[in-house]
């Protein structure tokens, strides 16, 4: 399927690197501007590269996710440039530690919740009124297996990541009569920094490379896709809804 993004504004977090660098590429590929959005620079300036090799532009936007202040006049500045905003991916997260709960530091266990949830909440807060004014708004929220599996050791990431789905289910339920479709992502086990280091053991290719969910990721943004509030399963292909539990 041929996805056609000309015109649009799209917005990806964690944009220099891993899920988020492909994506972003994937979007500037099918035509959008995209607005990459990460702390590195220099991870920044080689997308930027890479996103004008295959023919697209790009608005670099160096900040960190735990400086709120900076996520409310990111809103503001699209605004001002744009007008509106077709796209959100808000892919950036960070793992914390695998440990048990009780030697989490807290200084840890509060980062992973700044990034993943607080964050993740302020960009919504912030975004969501430019979103509104697409005419076919579409939101990607990064999730993880880790959300609903609550295996031994991983109960900040777990923890953060449920958060977030309860967040964008929300979000999609509050808007559900507007044009605005909104999904969580599980990418699956995906050969990236994070999970290297959550499994340095596992040998990485065997894993599937971070350009094949950016693939898989953009039909996900077009106007075909008129899902909202479910979970796109990256692995098996395919949106599910949830359940409550039984």
């Amino acid at each position: 399927m041929t996805i056609d993004l000309k015109g649009r504004i799209a917005l990806v977090t964690g944009a220099s690197r891993g899920i988020g660098y492909f994506t972003a590429i994937e979007l500037a590929k099918a035509g959008a501007h995209v607005i990459a959005c990460a702390r590195t620079v220099g991870g920044l300036e080689e997308l930027d590269d890479a996103i004008k090799a295959v023919g697209g532009t790009a608005t670099l936007v160096p900040f960190d996710l735990s400086d709120m202040a900076a996520i409310d006049q990111l809103g503001g500045h699209i605004f001002e440039r744009w007008g509106k905003l077709d796209i959100a991916v808000l892919n950036a997260g960070v793992l914390g530690v695998i440990a048990p709960i009780g030697h989490v530091e807290a200084k840890v266990f509060d980062k992973v919740m700044t990034i993943n949830v607080t964050a993740t909440w302020r960009l919504i807060r912030s975004l969501e009124p430019l979103l509104v004014k697409s005419d076919q708004g579409r939101a990607l929220i990064l999730s993880s297996g880790a959300a609903h599996k609550c295996r031994p050791f991983w109960a900040p990431y777990s923890a953060s990541k449920a958060a977030v789905e309860a967040l964008a289910r929300t979000w999609a339920a509050e808007t559900q009569r507007l044009p605005l479709r909104i999904l969580c992502v599980d990418p699956g086990a995906t050969r990236t920094a994070m999970r290297a280091q959550a499994m340095p053991g596992e040998d990485p290719e065997t894993l599937p490379h971070p350009s094949e969910v950016a693939g898989k990721l953009l039909p996900l943004v077009g106007p075909e896709q008129t899902e909202t509030g479910k979970l796109y399963q990256v692995r098996e292909g395919k949106i599910v809804d949830y359940r409550m539990p039984e």
